[in-house]
This record gives structure tokens, C-alpha cells and sequence, in this order.
């Protein structure tokens, strides 16, 4: 595939099919905002080139602005083949989330204490180690219950952007959360609220909840809500090539953005197209090869 399957001009668009060959005919630098919450290490075996690198001056390759990078190869090579693949199937993905961003553009990695860690040390080679600006701790209240060891209850998002001179970040436009202890702050601070931190306390899709769409990793619309309002401008193109059950494609609409949205699972484009095709205007749903997806 070479002509590509979306350009700025486009409709609201989401794209089924494997992500990676779409991502590169896209236009470099179209982005605003990318948001993607990747499959938690499925061990799918994957032929892609290994990204195991820090930043060095005494470096053995050249890579992006032209940084010198020492490899991590022998480090790396300790862990089991399901975390190998998980990696190879993952790092040419985020290559590309680096190349499609816009210069005032962001980075939101959501993942979960398994990986996180291993994502910081790959997007530092990436980005640059002064392009991180956040570790968002999403804290909620419903899961584990184990008894040997403290309770698992929060996903970790890395933020990244693409110039730390230039990015996009727009705080009056974040929803506010109550102060936890009112009575230490004045009247009209708690009728305003303030403003959320790098921890998030929001519940997750209860399922009862009328945003619930069966999809079974399906992320509240909220939290999404929030990246969106703080990280692109009504109008910007935001970007999920994971996209699930189109969370990220249902907050974006809801707040005059506009959003390409990928993903490979029938279930996924399914969810999707019940879901967004009530949302004005509807996006187009096109499979790989630039045929519309079947209804």
C-alpha cells in the first residue's frame, strides 16, 4: 500500500486493519494529539527491527535529530520471548507516533505497571528524555481484590511531546475536581474546584453505565475528555490507532476535534460503528485498502 488512506482534508475516519502499514503513508507532522492504549503484552510474535537504545554521545547509531543512541541489546535480552515480541510489535509503532506528531503536538501512552517502565526507557531514546512532561497515575476503584500483596488498582499514562518548547497544553479548558478537603481553602476555590494533578481518581465503565458498550477494555469517556480538552484545540486531528471501542473518537467528537481512528478486531470496528455513527458529523469507516468497510 502506498497512496495513503487519510489526509487533513479527510472526514472523521476510522480505518480497520493492521495499523502499522497505514501509519506509514501518513503525512509526517499531522497530528495534534495521539492518544493509543496498546494491547498489555499479548505475546504476538511480530517481524519488526528492535529498539533497544539510550541516548549517548559515544553512540553507536544515528537516529532522530540526528542524536547518537547506544544500543540496550544485551540488557534487554534477559526476559522471557513473550516480552521480546511484545517490544518488536511495539517499538516501530511508537516510531511512528514520533514522526506523525505535530511540532506543538503530545504524546498519551496508557499502559500498566507490567510495561510502563520499559515504555519510559524505549520513548526516552524516542523523544528525547526532555521531551517527557508527565507520568499520569489513573487511579479508580473498582478490580483487584488480591489479599497478598496491596491491591492493583491504577494504569499508568506516559505523556510525551514532540518540542518541549512548543506544545500545545491549555489548562482552562480541564474539567475540575473537588478539593478533597474543602474546609483548607476558600468558598470560591471549592465552588471552582482544582485543577487535577498527575493522579487521577476516576471510576472505570461500570456495567451499568450508559456510556457501556460491551467492549471489554473500553476506557472512560472522562479520562479521555480530559487529555483531549488539555492537549489539542477544537478543530486539531487526534490520532488512536488502538482505538478500541472508540473512547477516544467519542471524546474528540464531543469536543470539536476531529479524529482517524485504526484498529485490526472485527469486535473493535463493530463497537465503533454503533457507537460513533450517532455522533455528528459521523465518521467514514474504511478498511485497509481504502475500500469502505462493510456495514
Amino acid at each position: 500500500m502506498h497512496a495513503p488512506l487519510w489526509d487533513a482534508d479527510s472526514p472523521n475516519t476510522v480505518i480497520a486493519g493492521d495499523n502499522l502499514p497505514v501509519l506509514e503513508t501518513l503525512p509526517a507532522g499531522s497530528f495534534q494529539l495521539i492518544c493509543i492504549d496498546p494491547p498489555f503484552n499479548t505475546g504476538r510474535t511480530q517481524r519488526a527491527q528492535r529498539i533497544r537504545t539510550v541516548r549517548s554521545a559515544a553512540g553507536d547509531r544515528v537516529g532522530f535529530k540526528g542524536q547518537t543512541y547506544q544500543t540496550l541489546r544485551g540488557a534487554l535480552t534477559a526476559y522471557d520471548d513473550t516480552f521480546i515480541s511484545y517490544w518488536d510489535f511495539l517499538a516501530p509503532r511508537l516510531e511512528q507516533a514520533w514522526r506523525l506528531l505535530a511540532a506543538t503536538g503530545t504524546l498519551y501512552l496508557h499502559l500498566d505497571y507490567r510495561e510502563v517502565h520499559y515504555a519510559k526507557v524505549m520513548l526516552d531514546a524516542l523523544f528525547g528524555r526532555e521531551c517527557f512532561l508527565n507520568e499520569i497515575i489513573w487511579a479508580y476503584d473498582y478490580g483487584a481484590r488480591a489479599k497478598r500483596r496491596w491491591p492493583t488498582k491504577h494504569d499508568n499514562i506516559l505523556v510525551y511531546v514532540k518540542d518541549p518548547k512548543k506544545y500545545h497544553f491549555n489548562s482552562d479548558e480541564v474539567d475540575r475536581e473537588p478539593y478533597m478537603a474543602p474546609g483548607l481553602v476558600t468558598a470560591e476555590k471549592v465552588a471552582r474546584g482544582k485543577l487535577p494533578t498527575d493522579v487521577w481518581w476516576h471510576t472505570i465503565v461500570a456495567p451499568n453505565a450508559r456510556e457501556r458498550t460491551g467492549y471489554p477494555t473500553q476506557k472512560p469517556v472522562g479520562v479521555l475528555k480530559r487529555i483531549v480538552a488539555a492537549s489539542s484545540r477544537p478543530g486539531d486531528w487526534v490520532l488512536d490507532f488502538f482505538a478500541g471501542s472508540g473512547t477516544t473518537g467519542a471524546a474528540a467528537a464531543e469536543l470539536n476535534r476531529k479524529y482517524l481512528l485504526i484498529d485490526s478486531h472485527t469486535e473493535a470496528i463493530d463497537v465503533m460503528r454503533r457507537r460513533l455513527s450517532r455522533t455528528t458529523p459521523p465518521p467514514q469507516f474504511l478498511t485497509a485498502d481504502g475500500e469502505l468497510a462493510a456495514t
